[in-house]
C-alpha cells in the first residue's frame, strides 16, 4: 500500500522506538558468519539443492535496543525460497527462477536490523492494526471516539507511528508433507497506539511444492470491539530487487471499480467505475502506460496508490482473483488471490534513493510495485464501505495467496 513515510518522517518514527540515528546504530547485527554480503547465507543454496523438498531453518538476525532477540527463519521447497523476520514479521526475501532457471530475490528489503527499525517504509512487512490510513487518525465505534497516533501527514497510516512492523512477534515452525513456514504471533494490549481491546492476532506463512506462497490471518479481541484490517506490504520488482523499475510488468487487475481519493489519499467515498480511466487494467497492461499521465488521480497519488474493488464471485474456498502480473523479459509472474474485498496497488512513487537495499542496491521511484489484499482504507469513517468492526466473541480470518510462475 501506500506507503511512502518521508525520510524524516520515518526517522521521527524511529525516534519514538528510542531508534534515532545514534540509537539505531547500537541495533546489534547477529546474522551468522556464513552469510553473504548481501546479506543471504551460503546456506541457502544447500536448502534449494532438491528440487521439491520442504526444508527450514533458524538464524539470529539481531537484537532490539531492550534486548530482544530477532530472528530470521528461510524456508524452501527447493526452488521457491522464502526468508522472514520476526521482526514485524517481515518478508526479507523472496528467490524465484525465471524461465531460463535462473533465480534472484524480487523482493525489496534490508540486510539488517537497524535498517528495518529506523528506515523501513514497510518492505514486507506485516501491517496491523489497521492497514492503509485512517482520516485524521480518528474514528467512532459504539458512539465513543478513538485517536491513533498521526504519521501520515494528518492522517493515521498502517496502525500508527508504532504499528505491528515494529513489534517481535512470535514465531512457530509449521511443517507438513504439503508445505512449510512460520506462524506469527503478537498480542496487542487494550490501549495501543489508541485502539480498544486487547487484540491476538496469528499470521501462518506457508510455501507449498506448487509455489504457492499462502497467508492465514486469524485474530481474536478481548473486553472491547476494535476495528482491524490486517495485510502483508511486500514489494516486488520481477527482474530482481534494484535492478530497474516495474513499468514494463504487464498487470490484469481483477476490478471493475476503485475508490477514488482526496489530495491526502483519503477515500472520498465514491466507488468509481475504471473503464475509460487509466485504472482499467482488466486487459493486461504495462504499469507505466498511462502512469505520466495527467488524470487527476495519478496527480494525487503521484502515481498508483489506490484501492480497487475486487470483482467477480467468490470460490468454493471464499476467493477471488485479485490480479497478475508478468515481466516479459524474465519470464517471472505473480498471481494473487484473496477472500478480501479489496486490494491497494501501489506503483512505488515515494521510494526516492534514500534506501539501500540488500546488497548496497539504491530503491528508486518505480523499483517495485505494492499489492496489499485489503478492507478499504479509511473503512471506519465511511459506512457504504465493508464493515473492519471486530467484537468479542468474533473470528476475524482472512487468506491471501501469491503464486509464483514463469512464462
Amino acid at each position: 500500500m501506500p506507503d511512502h513515510l518521508p525520510r524524516r518522517q520515518v526517522l521521527r518514527t524511529a525516534g519514538a522506538l528510542g531508534l534515532g540515528a545514534a540509537a539505531a546504530g547500537a541495533l546489534t547485527s547477529t546474522a551468522d558468519a556464513t552469510t553473504h554480503a548481501g546479506g543471504r547465507p551460503d546456506r541457502l543454496a544447500a536448502m534449494g539443492e532438491h528440487h521439491g523438498k520442504l526444508d527450514i531453518r533458524k538464524d539470529p538476525f539481531g537484537t532490539t535496543p531492550d534486548g530482544q532477540a530477532v530472528d530470521v527463519y528461510t524456508f524452501t521447497n527447493g526452488r521457491v525460497t522464502i526468508s522472514m523476520l520476526t521482526w514485524g514479521a517481515t518478508i526479507q526475501r523472496v528467490e524465484t527462477p525465471d524461465r531460463r532457471g535462473r533465480t534472484t530475490n524480487i523482493s525489496l528489503g534490508f540486510d539488517n536490523l537497524p535498517d528495518y527499525a529506523a528506515l523501513s517504509p514497510y518492505f514486507g512487512a506485516t501491517i496491523g492494526r489497521y492497514g492503509n490510513r485512517i482520516a485524521k487518525g480518528r474514528f467512532t465505534l459504539d458512539g465513543t471516539t478513538y485517536q491513533i497516533p498521526i504519521n501520515n501527514g494528518e492522517n493515521a497510516l498502517h496502525g500508527g507511528t508504532i504499528g505491528f512492523d515494529k513489534k517481535v512477534w512470535k514465531a512457530k515452525v509449521v511443517k507438513s508433507d504439503k508445505a512449510v513456514g512460520v506462524a506469527f504471533t503478537y498480542v496487542s494490549p487494550d490501549g495501543e497506539m489508541g485502539f480498544p481491546g486487547e487484540l491476538t492476532s496469528t499470521v501462518t506463512y506457508t510455501l507449498d511444492r506448487r509455489d504457492n506462497l499462502r497467508i492465514d490471518y486469524h485474530a481474536t479481541v478481548a473486553g472491547k470491539p476494535t476495528i482491524i484490517n490486517l495485510t502483508n506490504h511486500v514489494y516486488f520488482n520481477l527482474l530482481g530487487e534494484g535492478n530497474g523499475t516495474i513499468y514494463d510488468h504487464v498487470l490484469e487487475l481483477n476490478a471493475a471499480k476503485y475508490t477514488p481519493v482526496d489530495v491526502n489519499l483519503i477515500p472520498t467515498g465514491e466507488i468509481a467505475p475504471v473503464a475509460g480511466t487509466p485504472f482499467d487494467f482488466n486487459r493486461p497492461t504495462a504499469i507505466g502506460a498511462r502512469l505520466r499521465g495527467d488524470h487527476q488521480q495519478l496527480v494525487f497519488g503521484r502515481g498508483y496508490d489506490h484501492n480497487f474493488v475486487i470483482a467477480g464471485h467468490p470460490d468454493h474456498d471464499g476467493m477471488r482473483l485479485a490480479g497478475r502480473f508478468w515481466e516479459p523479459e524474465h519470464g517471472r509472474t505473480i498471481e494473487v488471490h484473496t477472500d478480501q474485498p479489496g486490494v491497494q496497488f501501489y506503483s512505488g512513487n515515494f521510494l526516492d534513493g534514500t534506501f539501500l537495499g540488500i546488497g548496497n542496491k539504491a530503491y528508486r521511484q518505480g523499483d517495485a510495485f505494492a499489492f496489499e489484499t485489503q478492507h478499504f482504507p479509511d473503512s471506519p469513517n465511511h459506512p457504504n464501505f465493508p464493515s473492519t468492526v471486530l467484537r468479542p466473541g468474533e473470528t476475524y480470518k482472512s487468506t491471501t495467496i501469491y503464486s509464483f510462475g514463469t512464462k
